[in-house]
């Protein structure tokens, strides 16, 4: 079993952008944390749901991250959804990956089935 390549997952969310924003998230907080003395959070969370009897999934990546300030702090959240192929063993990834080399069906999975 292959399992997901988790830089490539988190550089797939909604086209790259995903990315951008935990690196913004982890740079505002740290600052934070510097330069007041207190304690900063970052969160990630994902929700995974089958988009309807495929073998696809509905990834929905949620960033939320409080910032610590001089008086409190200040936070912000953002929540988005991308779709994603589920291949053999649970692999996850933006493109479905063919069953074998140089073929996209398995011959069960043939839409016309040759006639005997």
């Amino acid at each position: 079993m292959k399992p997901t390549d988790t830089a490539e997952f988190i550089g797939e969310l909604n086209a790259g952008v995903f990315a951008s924003q935990i690196g913004h998230a982890l740079s505002e907080v740290a600052a934070g944390v510097v330069d007041h003395s207190k304690v900063g959070t970052v969160t990630i969370t994902f929700t995974l749901s089958q988009i309807a009897s495929s073998h696809q999934v509905t990834v929905n990546h949620k960033l939320a991250y409080k910032v610590p300030t001089k008086r409190g702090s200040r936070s912000e959240d953002t929540t988005l959804d991308t779709p994603m192929h589920v291949n053999e063993g649970g692999r996850l990834t933006l493109f479905a990956e063919a069953p074998g080399p140089g073929q996209l069906f398995d011959r069960q999975d043939a839409p016309i089935h040759a006639k005997s």
